[in-house]
């Protein structure tokens, strides 16, 4: 357990216990001071620190086992989002999404992964160098996996790659505002156990969700991701601490977020929240006063048009995105003007499917405060890739769609045992083409009441409301007959997926 909470504080409602823990950093003096109520005369630096599979796991969350100081500290500072969505559960869209401020169906081959971003969409990168003067860089992972050149783009999305974040100030032009995206490869797959060891994550402490079976090897592999995340929370703080000792963190937004949830099944490329919650704190302390924790739902393509108008740069018509300066800057916990509903959804991850399919899972969700609601487009395909299966790309391929992993791995080496085998196929089996859930009585999304005459209006109205906000935003799934969006070239590589023979180890 985080050494912020003490064990009574578990058994607090999750949205008390985030307000506890972001007014117990104020009240130690670690927020900063309520900024003034006028304009910044200079525009602000922006610090994003995005990583790479991180799903809604931090201390300021609750998440027992998991220390997360860097991540709750500008949570108390600034504002904590406590409902953050991605537009998509897989790295490529997911990253063109946020670059673009524009939902995944609106990219065109950008919807999938290993793809190509095509250079008529406008990216607040760019829109920030070329008309505010910003200085814009990058480090690690950007946009991608995928190919520049087949979008007609010459650039990099997030910016010119440098070293390291000190390498990048560096090569900044004296008073030039600045634009950073650090793209960390943390917490993604493969994990060592010397790091949970050096980080001292212990498996006995950690939660395992109630769709993983509780044994050892579920437990470690938690723990590795767990060390992973906070490896990347480390990392932060200490382009935090840069940013103070050259005193510019008070007009620096500060963003911390992930691009979509953690890489274990029913997470990474599915729509549950598993898959689609991130974690999102955004501090400024010259415009934004600590302490407050927005219950809104938000979406990461909101990120874009925050940017851009923080700058004073006009936002494209083409964005779907939503600036989130009136949150920001409000004293509120809700708006009156809040979204109802957030739309997300996926197309292709990788080529997984069973030949002559070449495509991938397209789906999409509607989410509100009660409700999630899935529209499966293709369900005699597999949700996580066929189970057992060659194709052009590999000689053999295993669930394509779902990270190799230990707690994968148990799951497939157990699916006949009677206790496992509805797990096994929570995440891995063929799904109907709707889905319903209830989050007040099934958080975990675990139950699917799409047939159950009781909800019945509640699916028909969702339904319709998903199909006109695809239709609104100009999405070819809601067309007739529908464009097949995850048709488009696959530029990457698969590795080898290791068959049901490597697993005696969870046995």
């Amino acid at each position: 357990m985080s050494c912020l909470m003490p064990p009574r504080c578990r058994f607090l409602p999750a949205a008390a216990l985030r307000a506890l823990i972001v007014t117990l950093f104020a009240l130690m003096g670690l927020g900063a001071s309520v900024p003034a109520a006028h304009a910044q005369a200079d525009p602000p630096n922006i610090l994003f620190a995005f990583a790479d599979d991180w799903g809604a796991h931090a201390g300021v969350f609750g998440t027992e086992g998991l220390q997360t100081p860097t991540f709750d500290r500008v949570a108390a500072q600034g504002v904590l989002f406590d409902r953050a969505f991605v537009s998509s559960p897989s790295c490529t869209p997911s990253r063109g999404a946020v670059l673009t401020g524009q939902d995944i169906w609106r990219l065109g081959p950008g919807a999938n992964l290993w793809s190509t971003l095509p250079a008529e969409h406008p990216v607040y990168t760019h829109q920030l160098q070329d008309e505010a003067g910003y200085f814009v860089g990058h480090t690690r992972k950007g946009w991608g996996p995928g190919r520049l050149e087949p979008g007609g783009r010459s650039e990099r999305p997030a910016g010119p790659g440098f070293e390291s974040f000190d390498a990048f100030l560096e090569a900044r032009p004296d008073d030039a505002p600045f634009v950073f995206w650090f793209g960390s490869t943390d917490p993604h797959r493969a994990y060592a156990d010397s790091l949970r060891e050096a980080m001292n994550v212990d498996p006995a402490d950690v939660t395992v969700p109630p769709y993983y079976p509780d044994v050892p090897a579920v437990r470690r592999d938690i723990a590795d991701y767990y060390a992973e995340v906070q490896r990347f929370d480390q990392e932060v703080g200490g382009l935090l601490d840069r940013l103070r000792a050259m005193g510019e963190l008070d007009n620096t937004i500060v963003v911390i977020s992930g691009d979509h949830g953690w890489p274990f099944p029913r997470g990474k490329t599915q729509l549950y929240d598993a898959g689609t919650h991130v974690p999102l704190a955004i501090q400024w302390p010259a415009r934004v006063a600590p302490g407050r924790v927005v219950h809104d739902l938000v979406s990461l393509t909101d990120l874009a048009p925050t940017f851009l108008e923080a700058a004073g740069v006009a936002v494209p018509a083409v964005m779907t995105g939503r600036s989130l300066l009136p949150l920001l800057t409000s004293d509120r916990t809700r708006m009156a003007a809040a979204r109802e509903a957030i739309v997300f959804g996926r197309e292709r991850h990788t080529p997984a499917q069973t030949a002559p399919q070449s495509g991938g899972y397209p789906m999409r969700a509607i989410r509100t405060d009660d409700f999630l609601y899935i529209r499966n487009f293709t369900p005699d395909r597999w949700p996580s890739g066929t189970p057992d299966w060659r194709n052009a790309y590999v000689d053999e391929a295993w669930l394509g769609d779902c990270d190799n992993g230990p707690t994968k791995f148990y799951l497939w080496a157990h699916r006949d045992d009677p206790d496992v085998a509805p797990l096994y196929d929570l995440s891995f089996a063929k799904r109907p083409a709707e889905e319903l859930y209830v989050l007040r009585d099934d958080p975990h999304q675990m139950r699917n009441v799409a047939d159950d005459p009781d909800h019945a209006a509640t699916k028909t109205r969702l339904r319709e409301q998903l199909m006109q906000a695809l239709a609104a935003t100009d999405d070819p799934r809601a067309m007739e007959p529908a464009a097949p969006l995850d048709q488009g070239p696959y530029y990457g590589g698969i590795p080898s997926w290791p068959g049901p023979e490597t697993l005696d180890a969870y046995e």
